[in-house]
């Protein structure tokens, strides 16, 4: 499929333009997630047919639906900032409302049991979770490899048929994504993987509170340098809706690092976060371990090439 959309979009001369916040220099389809998008909810809709997920979980995956077709728009017009936030809103109160909202927030010494401020912050996690999903989607195989990632360690950790039909769905398109890649995701890919993390992050802490930390360490790699690079951006006064290229993985590209070496090493340190979550019993050492890698990942990054 992935194949096809790609023949598709160069036919018809709809190629990602080349710009500021561009890691490639030849135009390149971007159509790649419509793929991922048509096979991960055909293979949801099997799942509920055959009675291989629960129906909360699966309602709240296909609200999905809405972001796919949402950035698919985004891709090819180039949607306004407000239409996006909407729709992004939209699924994050659809998801919610599915899963029955957030139960509890579990943060060690105590936890929090009010359901405003549970679901208010559930609400913003997944709006998050879209963007920075997006926002770190620049180069090949990197977006890619950490839902694989992600879908493999899920299925490890909890079962379930979702995630092999996740992993086997990015699966298709790494192949055309992988090393020089004949096209990428596009928004129609990256925000709906961002929105199904955020969703399983919330189903699976509403099962048991120490999950949530659980996803966050698995998620380490994305939400870590998202959320730094737009803390230091906003330091700096910068305008944060322009364009850039100052997440880690992408000054670390800059710095002399092909795409395939710097997807390689964030999967093998998604590899390392895993173990620590797998074979410590203690979550607040498997956080603080993940928190101090990290850390010494950006610094290591910032003298490859500083934050500027």
């Amino acid at each position: 499929m992935t194949y096809l959309i790609k023949n598709y979009y160069i036919k018809h001369a709809l190629l990602e333009e080349i710009n500021e916040r561009s890691s490639h220099t030849v135009p390149t389809p971007h159509g790649g997630g419509i793929a991922i998008a048509i096979v991960w909810f055909s293979g949801l809709f099997y799942l509920y047919f055959t009675h291989e997920i629960d129906s909360s979980l699966f309602f709240a995956l296909m609200v999905g639906v809405i972001i796919s077709v949402v950035s698919f728009f985004d891709d090819l017009y180039d949607l306004s900032p407000k239409v996006r936030l909407v729709a992004q809103a939209l699924v994050a109160f659809g998801g919610l409302y599915f899963l029955g909202g957030f139960e509890q927030l579990d943060l060690g010494l105590f936890s929090i049991d009010n359901q405003i401020f549970t679901n208010i912050f559930a609400f913003i996690m997944i709006i998050w979770f879209i963007n920075l999903y997006n926002f770190l989607d620049g180069i090949n195989g990197y977006a890619g490899g950490e839902a694989l990632f992600l879908a493999l360690a899920g299925f490890f950790l909890f079962g379930g048929g979702h995630f092999l039909v996740l992993a086997a769905a990015v699966l298709g398109f790494l192949y055309w994504n992988w090393g020089k890649a004949k096209i990428f995701m596009g928004d129609v890919g990256s925000t709906l993987l961002g929105y199904n993390v955020a969703i399983f992050t919330l189903y699976y802490a509403n099962e048991d509170s120490s999950n949530f930390w659980i996803w966050i360490i698995l998620f380490g790699l994305f939400w870590f340098d998202a959320t730094l690079t737009l803390l230091r951006r906003k330091f700096n006064g910068e305008q944060l809706s322009q364009a850039h290229k100052k997440h880690a993985y992408q000054r670390i590209q800059q710095s002399g690092w092909s795409h395939t070496k710097v997807s390689s090493f964030g999967m093998g340190l998604n590899l390392i976060l895993f173990l620590l979550v797998y074979f410590i019993p203690s979550l607040l050492v498997s956080l603080t371990l993940a928190f101090m890698l990290l850390v010494s990942v950006m610094l290591y990054v910032e003298k490859q090439k500083g934050f500027s």
